[in-house]
């Protein structure tokens, strides 16, 4: 099957396609993110939820939150042609964004603080006569 040419998929060709579990899809369901055609106790995934599972993917690798999401996926029908929803997700993405950058700066010189401290540790060590796996990794 192409991808292009399938309108309806079943939940076992989204989570193949997509890569995700058949609780993730009911969850997505659940918080009002995807809203699959039931037929009894089967559900039926339009073009629409394919291409607002693909977005909500998109959004939970950038950090935005599931409301987040939902909010911008919702402003897709207001009726101005996407503006809102462009503009909205264009600032959101530039906080996100700035957030991920501080975080960067964060954890860089936590990871700088971290290796000074496993440097002073293993000279301790060392001087104590004891060898470290990294160590005697060298040896």
């Amino acid at each position: 099957m192409n991808k292009i040419d399938v309108e309806i998929r079943t939940i076992k060709e989204m989570c193949d396609l997509y890569s995700v579990t058949p609780r993730t899809l009911r969850f997505y369901e659940f918080k009002e993110l995807l809203f699959p055609i039931r037929e009894g106790q089967r559900r039926l995934f339009t073009k629409r939820d394919q291409a607002r599972l693909k977005l909500i993917l998109q959004g939970k690798r950038f950090g935005f939150s599931l409301e987040d999401i939902r909010q911008l996926l919702n402003l897709y029908d207001i009726g101005d042609q996407q503006k809102t929803q462009l503009l909205k997700t264009y600032e959101l993405a530039n906080k996100r964004l700035e957030v991920m950058i501080n975080q960067k700066e964060e954890l860089s010189m936590a990871i700088n603080e971290l290796k000074n401290m496993l440097k002073w540790g293993e000279e301790v060590l060392l001087s104590r006569g004891i060898t470290t796996k990294k160590e005697s990794l060298k040896n």
